[in-house]
This record gives structure tokens, C-alpha cells and sequence, in this order.
């Protein structure tokens, strides 16, 4: 069983990132074509629906041929602005441009602000959803200290599901210092490997994340043992008495041994380290949940931040699997 939208958190999910150029006057701007955001130029023609109604099943379609009506889009009622740490939902529009400006009715923009009041420049993510649409989960960053993103976001309708109304929520907002944040694509880190993690499974209470590893740089890069993980609260607190055991503790997932061994990489090649957790409640206290995760691929190596959203229940333990190649 795959975890719910909400649950699959992944900072590593960088292909949707809204890229951002800074502006004057202490705001940063999102580039509106990031993402399928809507721009202030073409706007698609109102088709939200009735609350209750359910929507066709058959889905939208257009070409870049498709008819751009002038304008901007169009305003709808929403109930109230969604707000959470930080992050706020400023507007609701009807339709959707696409990345090509093909005007796409069938969904909603929403404008939305993120305040920068940590003390360090940060990297969010961000999750979006409304009622009979499909949720989608956006990066956005860096935020400098006291400055303010602004940006859009298209949501999607979901094929078949009733829409109860307009009103786009802010369902989670996670935040990393940037200098600590995941790279699966773009530009090699100084540190010369990459590292983020994956969206990650549950089935019977038992989750299991993947930790990826790339080397990017032009030397070989070698790994011995475990990754060196840290544990961090909502409020990125080190959560403390959580025991780090071997992957073979919690759950055998292949079969294959979880034996330490060094792991050389040469310039392209990449390893993986699972990390696996039940969220079991057997014991008096309150469960136990770190939504972040510091990684270092091994001992002096740069820091880097994941959100693997951890609920470990009050099993008190995580299980950690060795650095194998890919």
C-alpha cells in the first residue's frame, strides 16, 4: 500500500520546483511558467464547478493550437485564504496555462505567498490540494531572511471525484536550510555527490524510504557502512532517544544480507541506503514523529536534509541499511 498524498513529503521531488528570480522591495517572484503555474497573460475560461457535482470522466485536452483567450483568470469565491508556517494562499483563479500557454479549463490556479522569517535563507516544500482535485506537492526556494516569495500553482481536477468547492488548502509546509537541501537534478553540489530520498512505501505498518546517492564530480567517491542520520522534530529539534540499528532489525526486504562493506563510485555511478521503520503503539508515551532527517553519507561528509516523514510510534528504533551500489 503506497502512503497517502500527504504522507509522500519528499524534498527529493525537485523536477516540480518553482524556479525564482529575486525582485525589488524585499519580494521574491516564482516564474509563473514553473511548474504549470498560470501567468498573467492567457487565462483560460471559467469552468469551476458546482460543489457536489462530479466531474467528467473523460479527460481535458488541447493543443498548442488551442484558442489563448486575452485577459488573466478569473477570479473564484473561496470560503477563506488557507494559511500555515509561513505559507499563504492568496488567490484562487479558474483554469490553468500550461508550460506551452495552452489554455487548460479544467483545474485551478492558485496564487500563494511564502515569508521568509527564519534566520537563514530556506528551501519549502509545499503541499497543495482542494477537494475533487489532485493534490501537488511544489519546492520553492531559497527564501532569504524577511523577504517574501510570491507565486502560482495549477491543481489539477481529479478524474471521476466530486468537488465540494473552489478552496485550496495548504496541507503541509516542511522547510530545510538551503544549504542542506536535496539535489537530485540540477547543478553538482560543491561536495561533488548528490544525495536525496525517495517518495518511500508502507504496507502493514511497516515504511521504508530509500537514500540515494550520486556521485557527480570527476573523482571516485567511496562509502564504508551506514549513512550517519540525525533526527529532527517539526520544529528542527533533535529528537532524542531513537536507537539506529541495522536494516535487518526492523525488516529483511530482499532477503540479501545487510553487510557493511566499502562501495566505490566512480563519476556517474550511484548507491542506495534504505531506511525502514514500523509505527507500532505498544508501550505507554507518546508515539514518536520526525518529519526530517539530516544525512551524512559518511563521517565528515556535507549534511544534507530529507523529509521522510517519520512516525516510529514507540518502537524506539531505526532501521539503517549499508551503502550498496545501484
Amino acid at each position: 500500500m503506497r502512503r497517502s498524498f500527504a504522507d509522500r513529503v519528499a524534498v527529493g521531488t525537485l523536477a516540480g520546483a518553482v524556479a525564482l528570480v529575486l525582485a525589488g522591495c524585499g519580494t521574491q517572484q516564482a516564474d509563473p511558467r514553473a511548474g504549470g503555474g498560470a501567468s498573467g497573460g492567457p487565462s483560460c475560461p471559467s469552468a469551476t464547478p458546482t460543489p457536489g457535482s462530479t466531474p467528467p470522466l473523460t479527460r481535458p485536452t488541447a493543443t498548442v493550437d488551442a484558442p489563448r483567450p486575452p485577459g488573466t483568470p478569473s477570479p473564484v469565491p473561496s470560503a477563506a485564504n488557507s494559511e500555515r508556517d509561513g505559507v499563504r494562499v492568496t488567490g484562487v483563479y479558474s483554469g490553468v496555462v500550461d508550460r506551452e500557454g495552452v489554455c487548460r479549463p479544467n483545474g485551478l490556479t492558485a496564487a500563494f505567498s511564502v515569508s521568509g522569517t527564519a534566520a537563514r535563507e530556506m528551501t519549502y516544500t509545499i503541499i497543495f490540494d482542494a477537494d475533487g482535485y489532485t493534490g501537488v506537492t511544489r519546492i520553492v526556494g531559497p527564501v532569504r531572511p524577511g523577504k517574501t516569495l510570491r507565486g502560482t500553482v495549477a491543481i489539477r481536477r481529479s478524474v471521476g471525484e466530486p468537488v465540494s468547492g473552489p478552496q485550496v488548502s495548504v496541507v503541509s509546509v516542511r522547510s530545510v536550510q538551503t544549504a542542506e537541501a536535496p539535489s537530485e537534478n540540477g547543478p553538482c553540489p560543491a561536495s561533488g555527490v548528490r544525495v536525496w530520498a525517495d517518495r518511500g512505501d508502507a504496507a502493514m505498518g511497516l515504511r521504508v524510504t530509500g537514500l540515494h546517492l550520486e556521485n557527480c564530480g570527476t573523482s571516485p567517491y567511496t562509502l564504508d557502512g551506514r549513512p550517519q542520520l540525525q533526527l529532527l522534530d517539526a520544529d528542527h529539534k533533535t529528537v532524542e532517544g531513537i536507537r539506529l540499528v541495522p536494516g535487518d532489525e526492523v525488516a529483511n526486504l530482499d532477503g540479501s544480507p545487510d553487510v557493511v562493506r566499502p562501495v566505490t563510485l566512480n563519476p556517474g555511478e550511484r548507491a542506495r541506503a534504505t531506511i525502514a521503520w514500523r509505527n507500532t503503539v505498544q508501550t505507554v508515551g507518546a508515539p514518536v514523529n520526525a518529519p526530517y532527517l539530516r544525512v551524512r553519507a559518511k563521517p565528515g561528509a556535507a549534511p544534507v536534509m530529507v523529509t521522510p516523514e517519520l512516525d516510529l510510534g514507540t518502537t524506539g528504533k531505526l532501521g539503517v541499511r549499508a551503502w550498496q551500489k545501484e
